[in-house]
């Protein structure tokens, strides 16, 4: 029998399915900006034993969703929007360095999965689907993150996203989603030209946009 075999998986699958479960109601403000949290409620809640809740939860911290105070409490963090920011600086950097070594290499495969992600894109801006519209910009920028396999790319962007998500969700405007659809649509022409230069100066000008927006928008109470 395989020594693989026997490894325990059940506690870490569970962490997983709770940290999936809790980030999204946390990006979808399902659970508020500055709620305080217990984690034997979110077991309760999620059908789970307290275990995988607290592990979800310390990887939630490590991501700045989540902020815990010793002999205190957990709560969810408050929307700092420099934080925000700064966060979003880097996904920027992240998402050039992605597309610099992906746009040469993108497959007429990959063009195809990123006009029909901004196809399915503009249909929720134009319904007001604000989480259709996330789900679908995901799905375009992820499929030249698959195809510059980079995994440090990937982790970084994972890591650093559902803070982005948070704050932009709330914010979502149809004016917004509109001039992205435009700046998509650029990014894929360029993909299917394989030229990087425009590839990586359209990605900047798309998180330089959301980077503008966010001057004026502000913190929530600490």
């Amino acid at each position: 029998m395989s020594v693989v075999s026997l490894s325990p998986v059940g506690r870490v699958l569970l962490r997983d399915v709770a940290l999936v479960r809790i980030r999204t109601a946390i990006v979808s403000g399902d659970l508020a900006p500055g709620a305080v949290v217990k984690d034997a409620e979110l077991a309760r809640r999620l059908g789970l034993s307290v275990a995988p809740v607290r592990a979800a939860l310390a990887r939630l911290a490590d991501e700045g969703l989540v902020e815990a105070k010793p002999q205190s409490h957990t709560r969810i963090t408050p929307l700092r929007v420099a934080e925000v920011r700064d966060a979003v600086v880097v996904v920027r950097a992240v998402h050039e360095l992605a597309v610099r070594q992906a746009a040469a290499a993108t497959t007429p495969d990959d063009v195809t999965a990123m006009r029909a992600a901004n196809e399915r894109f503009a249909a929720a801006v134009a319904a007001g689907d604000v989480d259709a519209a996330l789900t679908a910009d995901d799905a375009l920028h992820g499929v030249l993150l698959a195809r510059c396999g980079n995994t440090a790319v990937t982790a970084t962007v994972e890591r650093l996203t559902p803070a982005v998500r948070r704050l932009e969700r709330q914010r979502f405007a149809a004016a917004h989603g509109r001039e992205s659809v435009v700046l998509h649509d650029r990014l894929i022409a360029a993909c299917a030209a394989a030229d990087v230069d425009a590839a990586v100066a359209t990605t900047t000008e798309i998180w330089t946009a959301l980077l503008s927006e966010l001057e004026e928008t502000p913190d929530e109470p600490r």
